[in-house]
């Protein structure tokens, strides 16, 4: 197939990864980074432009669009190439509402009976209300504005004095623009979170193995929100049974209830969960493959890839099914110094060449470019650094990606030392059972 895959990202260079392993006549990246220039070629386009995407895809004679980052869904690329019936993998920009605006996604859940956090929704006129909703409810809250915010968007507030100048920041200081034109609160949910991948046609579906993503900046998950400093994949913490209900659940009465409401979702269903003393309930849902749990969960499985997302995108999946894993995967983000607040780029990276050939690392770019022979930073988060081992392995997979880490420099990178450590505990739990 020649296919083009949209987006700048580690999601993105782990799906040409993926995809380059299969061959396919073409494969280009719009407009990638410097690292997905090693697995395809790139070429300066903006992904979240329909009409330019639109053009190129016909101009190359382009069989399959993979859509990597929410923004192009959100902007309407996928209507623009099915009007030229060109398979994409990624949904309309209606269906993919339920990760561009989190009260709608809220009401959707409603409306499905999807297991999910108490919540109210306030729009930008109303922050006295919900100033007094927070006096009259107490903490600890979940602050989240509705749009999208590259995954910064959410607020846990343990007192009222932080929910308060959370709700000054959105409302009055404009933190997250347009994005927080109306906010959500929400209860403080207890549990663990994990991230499970629907790969869907709209009826059937396919789940890939479950992962959990690490969003503080801090070892402890402590400090701010990011767009996330590592994952890994599998996760003992859910087991068969689990996700069994996972999908009896959440996925399935969200796929039927998108049809049932004439939204057309071919693409990647993420639910983002909490598992709960009560049950796994959804954090959120987004529609596309989550970054960085991208980067650890392609690496565990053996499919043919592009098949599976051609599927998807033209309707033909037989039947639902789970992927299991054949081997276990951490990934570890290094990102630049002050991320996820300011942070310098144009630093230089040295130590690629060494990892190149390991057959137990793989590192995706997120935020570099080439400039001739060297390799920059160009983002907040710089590298996914993945290690791979055995199916039952995680702890060579985790001392894989530290050990190449190690050897990754540049001016004021930073990383977690304890990415994965969790699951380390699931495993010793199950085991123990």
């Amino acid at each position: 197939m020649r296919i083009l895959v949209l987006g700048a990202g580690g999601r993105e260079h782990a799906i040409t990864w993926k995809l380059s392993l299969s061959n396919p006549s073409r494969l280009f990246c719009a407009p990638g980074n410097g690292g997905i220039a090693e697995a395809a070629e790139c070429v300066p386009l903006k992904a979240d432009d329909p009409v330019a995407v639109r053009q190129f895809a016909l101009q190359n004679s382009i069989e399959l669009v993979v859509i990597g980052p929410e923004g192009p869904l959100v902007a309407g690329v996928a209507d623009a190439l099915r009007e030229e019936r060109i398979p994409v993998f990624g949904p309309d920009c209606s269906a993919a509402a339920i990760e561009g605006s989190k009260a709608f996604a809220k009401a959707f859940m409603e409306r499905w009976r999807i297991p999910t956090a108490r919540h109210v929704v306030f729009t930008r006129g109303e922050s006295s209300r919900a100033h007094r909703y927070i006096d009259e409810h107490g903490t600890p809250v979940v602050v989240k504005a509705d749009g999208l915010a590259a995954g910064k968007g959410a607020f846990v507030t343990e007192n009222a004095l932080d929910a308060h100048a959370v709700i000054d920041d959105l409302f009055t200081r404009g933190l997250l623009g347009a994005a927080s034109d109306r906010i959500i609160v929400e209860e403080f949910m207890r549990g663990d979170e994990a991230s499970v991948f629907a790969l869907t046609d709209g009826r059937n579906f396919v789940i890939l193995p479950p992962a959990q993503d690490h969003k503080r900046v801090f070892d402890g998950d402590r400090g701010p929100n990011t767009g996330g400093m590592g994952a890994y994949a599998p996760t003992a913490l859910i087991d068969g049974p689990l996700l069994g209900r996972i999908i009896e659940e959440i996925i399935e009465p969200a796929i039927r209830g998108l049809a049932a409401e004439g939204k057309r979702y071919l693409g990647c269903l993420y639910a983002g969960l909490m598992i709960t003393a009560e049950g796994p309930k959804v954090i959120e849902f987004n529609a596309r493959l989550g970054d960085p749990e991208t980067q650890a969960v392609l690496p565990v499985i053996d499919v043919d890839f592009p098949g599976l997302l051609l599927a998807c995108a033209t309707g033909g999946l037989d039947g639902s099914r789970i992927i299991g894993p054949s081997r276990t995967a951490a990934t570890v983000v290094i990102v630049s110094q002050g991320y996820p607040g300011r942070y310098e780029t144009g630093k230089e990276i040295g130590g690629l060449a060494a990892l190149r050939n390991r057959d137990d690392v793989v590192v995706f770019h997120s935020g570099t470019r080439r400039d001739g022979d060297r390799i920059l930073t160009s983002g907040g988060r710089v590298l996914s650094v993945t290690g791979v081992a055995g199916r039952d392995d995680l702890q060579t997979a985790i001392a894989s990606a530290y050990d190449a880490v190690g050897q990754v420099r540049f001016e004021g990178a930073y990383f977690r030392s304890d990415i994965a450590a969790r699951g380390l505990r699931y495993t010793g739990s199950r085991n123990a059972q």
